[in-house]
């Protein structure tokens, strides 16, 4: 699903050493996925009960089917370090994401089940009723919000990322002919394939895109020299190049900032509203800011939550 030019999810396997690393020096959570679930979304396993207090006016307001199981279950791509990724096991949940949405389901008394799934295809799951809800980085856009609703919890941006000292002379806004990595069905994807018409309408070579389901596959590509370039989320790419020391560094500054939602079906508009109300009694209790202070992200975070703002 390719929405808007605005940023993903606007969405490390680098070398399996230095992914380890990087998620060995993040923990948080004990959300676990079932072994091998970790492309198509159809297996999940439920994390410990919640902790904090249970707001019962909020819990009452869950659709009967969450009521029913106990638990809510979510669509979410774990490829999108520090927001939302695999720990060292390969099947436990972390992120500052994460973190956060295990904080609002506690709020309905809740347990959480993250279902690995390629981005692209959660809110397709969304809308069919397979997941409960998507938690995955999606930037807030108008083609979205025509298709489901969606919940503001935090604000980011596009950030390119390339190799110290831009050897290949990367201009993010004249990248023809230049080898750039995004994300397959983010916002990002949609911006470099503009940027690339813009290049072939001048008579220019195309920019030679290097799409990936997975963040952690473009990142590699930068690592590796295969990619130029890469753009992604500014949390992402901060990210990056934080646990790739000396291996990357940014290239221009934030741009397209947006509001991140979480992914609702248009029929449950009741209960996207009671995660604003959650996400407000989050933010009142100190849990909001905890998870985002807890890596590093608080720059993004915001206090005017909204359905489909």
């Amino acid at each position: 699903m390719l929405e808007g030019p605005l940023m993903r999810r606007l969405s490390l396997v680098a070398t399996t050493g230095a992914v380890a690393l990087g998620l060995t020096l993040s923990a948080c959570g004990s959300n676990s996925l079932s072994p091998g679930g970790s492309g198509g979304g159809n297996n999940t396993s439920s994390a410990p009960g919640p902790t904090g207090t249970v707001d019962q006016a909020l819990a009452a307001k869950l659709p009967a089917k969450i009521k029913s199981a106990g638990k809510i279950v979510v669509g979410i791509d774990p490829t999108y370090a520090p927001n939302e990724m695999l720990a060292a096991d390969g099947k436990t949940v972390e992120g500052w994401d994460a973190d956060l949405f295990n904080a609002v389901a506690a709020k309905f008394g809740v347990t959480v089940d993250y279902s690995p799934s390629k981005f692209d295809a959660i809110i397709l799951g969304v809308d069919s009723g397979k997941y409960d809800i998507g938690v995955s980085s999606f930037s807030i856009t108008d083609q979205r919000k025509a298709k489901v609703n969606m919940v503001s919890y935090y604000k980011a941006g596009t950030l390119w990322v390339t190799k110290p000292g831009n050897p290949a002379k990367i201009d993010p806004n004249n990248a023809c002919g230049k080898n750039i990595g995004v994300q397959t069905g983010t916002t990002q994807f949609d911006d470099i394939s503009a940027k690339s018409k813009k290049c072939t309408d001048a008579g220019k070579p195309a920019v030679h895109i290097l799409p990936h389901d997975g963040q952690n596959q473009v990142t590699a590509d930068v690592v590796s020299g295969k990619a130029d370039a890469m753009l992604a989320d500014s949390p992402i790419g901060l990210y990056a190049i934080k646990q790739f020391q000396g291996k990357l560094e940014k290239l221009g500054d934030v741009y397209d900032s947006a509001p991140y939602g979480y992914v609702v079906p248009k029929s449950e508009t009741d209960f996207a509203n009671a995660l604003v109300d959650a996400l407000k009694a989050a933010k009142a209790d100190g849990s909001y800011d905890a998870a985002l202070k807890k890596w590093g992200v608080e720059s993004g975070g915001i206090t005017d939550f909204a359905l489909n703002p």
